[in-house]
């Protein structure tokens, strides 16, 4: 399971790449594109972002993937959007848009697990490296 350290530095090198690329690489990752999340801490009440990538784009819809590496325990930004549903979203280096977060429903996850595994078969092999289910976060703008 990857450390935090290793999560820490994989977001640091991506945040890099944007930047010295001047947005020119690391806006899309291995065909999806790449979002800057940031969350509200459920602890500390200060914002927190984090570079994630959403194997689907259904319209304004953007579903991104809690697999934290297949680790046992959900990301820190899973908890915070939990908690607080509350988000912004920049993707591909876009502007920060407003947008709710839900966890998908038992049903929509039935429906969508497959589609992301497909997509992107990495997450499948995450899902059977861990007990916990994965879960799926729909990322919507606000009205």
């Amino acid at each position: 399971m990857p450390s935090d350290f290793r999560l820490k530095a994989t977001n640091m090198a991506h945040r890099a790449l944007l930047k010295i690329s001047f947005g020119k690489l690391g806006n899309e990752i291995q065909g999806m594109p790449s979002i800057e999340l940031t969350t509200t801490g459920r602890k500390s009440g200060r914002p927190h972002a984090v570079m994630l990538t959403a194997p689907i784009v259904d319209g304004d819809t953007y579903i991104i993937v809690a697999s934290r590496g297949g680790d046992p325990a959900h990301p820190a930004w899973f908890l915070n959007l939990r908690d607080n549903p509350d988000v912004a979203v920049s993707v591909q280096s876009g502007p920060q848009v407003p947008m709710t977060a839900r966890v998908a429903t038992a049903q929509e996850r039935a429906t969508l697990w497959p589609r992301v595994a497909t997509a992107q078969p990495i997450y499948g092999e995450y899902q059977t490296k861990t007990e916990r289910e994965i879960p799926l976060v729909l990322l919507t703008r606000k009205n």
